[in-house]
């Protein structure tokens, strides 16, 4: 399959590369889909992707035909977005740092054809500039200041402002970027979809292990949908793929959202979706949809500077304080008297606006109740770490223990537990979540919806073995082929 490469003016595409075809936007918004093989790509050479140009056109409309544009429309906004391009610059600060050090100037322009550039030097930062917004051609402006070089703008080149010196460079990283995307040899069995798991590898408290991510690749492919592990240096090639599932902790304010936000943007289906990450990393949003649904959590008094007070008055001691935004246990604490809270609340404002203080709730273990598709899919009992109130206990060099895990059949938890359950995490919406909750007598306590829940060997699957992660690919099947089908 040819790339095709689309451009304002064939007339004008001056650069002498082989095997390629190109097209003028008008021929190819005007052609019908069939006059191009399914899947195509459509590398956009466009002056302009300007909102209603021609390029924007050309991106747009390639999408709907199922062909793969480059830049796809989710690109051009992000583009355009300002807090992108800060999240960028922040998210590889090092490397800009480390790349653009023995610049003398305040300003750089950098040069990014297919994330190349002529000096090899910058090559490791290109690469990554063009993961983060996958362009053909790009400039990348950077400013110094304070002593710090930051991304400022981000935008495409036109293939007619290329400069000449430039050209014969431009077209050899263009005919090893187009070998390099040539097919591999087919698999045994046809694979009808391609799934990306985002991970870590280096994530010490990853909410899968690696028997658990090889159980999800198999079951995916007893399916007929491909599977591969991605990072978060894989942003520019979401494209590529059918369905996004994430197995790395989210947070909003990290690449696992924007990730999440672009698969969205890009007609993916998605695990945790942006919304669901929204809404469950956030405590002060479940402390207010608890109480305005009736639903019983903790005792709760959301924090501010002004009213510390309050948290004596109403909740007495001991009591709690989570981090909004906490995960896996972390940002979490309890403490014992006012002097203490004083202490603890002060020092977690200095990050967030607002905290949360919830009153103790004593119990033996917690349930986590499973849930997918607003069904139920597994249930399980964590028990307290030894001489701790938490399920994980870490010292002070960081080491972790948890406390004992046993799963339970569905069918044989208390209906109060998985009514409850259910209700909360339908709430947040249709994806994966594992809801935990207290059980004190013939109630239930809700305390958190974990929108990425650990899923890992031995644990969640003890009971269901190889099943769980079957279920868990029957729904990323069902709503490929539902959104396939325009459904």
């Amino acid at each position: 399959m040819l790339p095709l490469i689309v451009v304002n003016n064939p007339a004008d595409w001056n650069l002498s590369l082989e095997n390629v075809r190109v097209v003028s936007a008008r021929q190819y918004l005007t052609e019908v889909a069939a006059e191009y093989p399914e899947k195509v790509r459509v590398y956009n050479l466009c002056r302009s992707y300007r909102y209603q140009s021609a390029g924007y056109y050309v991106s747009l409309l390639a999408e709907a035909r199922g062909h793969k544009p480059i830049p796809g429309i989710a690109t051009i906004e992000d583009m355009k977005s300002q807090h992108m391009v800060r999240f960028v610059s922040d998210d590889l600060d090092e490397l800009i740092q480390s790349s653009l050090a023995p610049i003398k100037s305040e300003a750089f322009t950098l040069s990014i054809y297919f994330g190349r550039n002529l000096a090899k030097r910058y090559d490791r930062l290109c690469s990554y500039l063009h993961a983060s917004f996958p362009v053909p051609f790009a400039r990348a402006q950077f400013t110094l200041t304070q002593g710090k070089w930051v991304l400022r703008h981000f935008a495409p080149i036109p293939a007619s402002e290329i400069p000449q010196e430039h050209k014969p460079f431009v077209v050899d990283v263009m005919r090893g970027y187009f070998a390099g995307k040539k097919p591999s040899v087919p698999k045994k069995t046809a694979l009808r979809y391609d799934m990306a798991i985002l991970w870590n590898p280096d994530e010490a408290d990853a909410p899968s292990d690696e028997r658990a991510l090889q159980k999800f690749i198999k079951a995916a492919e007893s399916l007929g949908m491909g599977c591969e592990r991605i990072t978060r240096h894989d942003y520019g090639r979401l494209a590529e793929f059918d369905a996004l599932f994430i197995r790395e902790t989210t947070n909003v304010n990290h690449h696992t959202y924007r990730f999440a936000r672009r698969a969205q943007a890009e007609g993916l289906v998605v695990m945790d979706d942006p919304d669901s990450i929204l809404k469950c990393t956030n405590k002060v949003y479940l402390a207010e949809l608890l109480a305005r649904h009736r639903i019983r959590g903790p005792k709760t008094v959301i924090i501010h500077r002004d009213n510390l007070g309050d948290v004596e008055l109403h909740l007495g001691f001991p009591c709690v304080l989570k981090q909004p935004d906490g995960a896996f246990s972390t940002g979490v604490i309890k403490v014992a008297d006012s002097r203490e809270l004083t202490e603890k609340a002060t020092a977690m404002l200095e990050k967030s606006d607002l905290v949360i203080a919830q009153e103790f709730v004593k119990t033996d273990f917690d349930w986590r109740i499973g849930i997918i598709d607003q069904k139920p899919l597994y249930a399980c009992k964590y028990f307290m770490a030894r001489k701790h109130w938490q399920i994980i206990k870490r010292d002070q060099a960081g080491k972790t223990s948890f406390g004992i895990s046993e799963t339970v059949p569905v069918e044989l938890v208390p209906k109060q537990v998985i009514k409850t359950a259910l209700k909360i995490a339908n709430l947040m919406g249709n994806g994966l979540y594992g809801v935990d909750l207290k059980q004190i007598g013939n109630e239930c306590v809700v305390i958190e919806v974990n929108d990425n829940p650990s899923i890992d060997s031995g644990l969640e699957d003890a009971l269901l073995k190889d099943e769980l992660y079957k279920r868990i690919m029957e729904v990323f099947l069902k709503r490929i082929e539902e959104k396939k089908a325009g459904r």
